[in-house]
């Protein structure tokens, strides 16, 4: 059977299978079946990030969910932890957004939340493609009189900055601290410059004028240069900047340094344990974790568990083992005491409160973790083969282990979420790494493009 969902819902480029209006009203009337249950009629929450095919992909779901009988709460354009945070809140049946992430504006993608906020399980998603490619959903059509309906909500974002501010401490005043804001011309350009301005800080705001082309264009948590200028040019404590959906967060210090995701979870991790709120004085995080982390965690006495690449296996580990932090390198972090999922405004402003205890600047504290050399180039691939079944792509990496030893290591490994292959070298100097990693990558392109 075809698989339409990948490690972060269903993503692709829009008007092209599998993300064309006519899937996406199947997904929507898929997911309806799924929350359908005797006396009861669902509802189910959807948003958007600000591109362009967000408009007719809203609509063609509230057209699938519709269909079967089931309502839809429409709340526009909102951060992909709103909608998981509304559909917790609202106690709703799902929590659909329609976005995806970090992507160039022409891609698109549906991510799907259950009625507690968490990702939807890999069963149910399993049972929307089965009633998807087996047609099955025809024999389950409402009658006329029993349709469903399409409401608006108009207080989404406001209800969304009300539980972002909440999740601050209360005993810290971060009034007159200045920050940057990065925006990516996506979801967060109302909501983050709100929250903070709330707070009392002094905001300045970079790209938040979405036009649904310029999403994520040369801004955002890709693409962070513009950002660590302006918090130089302005002076300002700290920068935060998010990507398209607003459920990651790169940041710049005072001193206009970019820091990695790595960091700022070795940061978080360090005040936890100190205050002694450290649960199981454990923190999860990806395969794709920077050397650099291990050696912070050893000398800050933290335990650590891995788990594979994408925050829904983090949430997935966190919950196994009991941790209420954990994230990624590419600024994923989830804080499972205030959130169910990855949310880029909660993490900037828990990395705030930790400067705001710490008496600190960022740059100071992001000196709890070197980070070593790390190179990543990713490679557009037609075919998706298991990496240890091509002789010379082992081979290769076989060769670059054997040379690094215990100062670096190698990955290389498939995208969740795109076409590509990612070939990842840590090492003891940026120009070894960087030789390393073309090396491997070379022999990559040559096997599977």
């Amino acid at each position: 059977m075809e698989k339409l969902f990948g490690t972060d819902g269903i993503r692709g480029t829009a008007n092209v299978h599998p993300m064309t209006v006519e899937m996406t009203m199947k997904v929507g009337r898929a997911l309806a079946c799924i929350s359908k249950r005797e006396g009861h009629t669902p509802r189910i929450i959807i948003g958007k990030d600000t591109r362009l095919s967000c408009d007719m992909f809203e609509s063609a779901i509230v057209s699938g969910i519709c269909s079967m009988g089931v309502n839809a709460i429409s709340v526009g354009v909102i951060p992909t932890p709103g909608i998981a945070f509304l559909a917790n809140s609202m106690r709703a049946d799902a929590g659909v957004v329609i976005s995806a992430s970090h992507n160039p504006m022409q891609d698109n993608g549906i991510k799907i939340f259950n009625g507690e906020g968490f990702k939807l399980a890999d069963e149910k998603e399993n049972i929307i493609e089965e009633l998807i490619f087996f047609n099955n959903m025809h024999k389950l059509h409402p009658s006329p009189k029993e349709l469903g309906k399409l409401s608006r909500m108009d207080d989404a974002a406001a209800r969304y900055i009300a539980f972002l501010k909440n999740s601050f401490p209360k005993e810290i005043n971060p009034e007159g601290m200045k920050v940057v804001l990065d925006c990516a011309n996506g979801a967060t350009y109302r909501v983050a410059p709100a929250t903070f301005l709330e707070l009392g800080l002094e905001v300045t705001t970079l790209f938040d004028q979405p036009d649904g082309k310029n999403i994520n264009a040369d801004c955002g948590s890709q693409h962070p240069a513009a950002l660590a200028k302006e918090v130089l040019r302005q002076k300002a404590d700290v920068g935060f900047a998010f990507d398209g959906d607003g459920d990651r967060m790169i940041a710049v210090d005072e001193k206009g340094n970019v820091l990695t995701g790595d960091q700022v979870l070795a940061i978080c991790s360090a005040v936890l344990k100190k205050e002694g709120n450290l649960t199981n004085n454990l923190v999860v995080r990806t395969v794709m974790s920077n050397l650099g982390l291990t050696f912070a965690f050893k000398k800050l006495g933290i335990d650590s568990v891995f788990a594979n690449v994408g925050d829904r296996f983090v949430l997935e580990e966190m919950r196994a083992c009991g941790a209420i932090i954990g994230g990624e390198d590419s600024g994923h972090v989830i804080f499972l005491q205030h959130h169910t999922t990855g949310d880029g405004l909660i993490t900037a402003l828990q990395l705030l409160a930790a400067m705001k205890k710490e008496g600190k600047p960022l740059s100071e504290l992001a000196k709890v973790m070197t980070v070593f050399p790390q190179m990543l180039i990713n490679l557009d691939v037609k075919r998706k083969p298991d990496i240890e079944t091509i002789p010379e792509i082992t081979t290769i990496i076989k060769q670059v282990e054997k040379k690094l030893g215990d100062k670096g290591r190698v990955l290389v490994r498939y995208s969740g979420t795109q076409n590509m292959c990612r070939v990842m070298v840590e090492g003891p100097t940026k120009e070894e790494t960087q030789s390393y990693c073309h090396q491997i990558a070379d022999v990559v392109e040559k096997a599977l493009t």
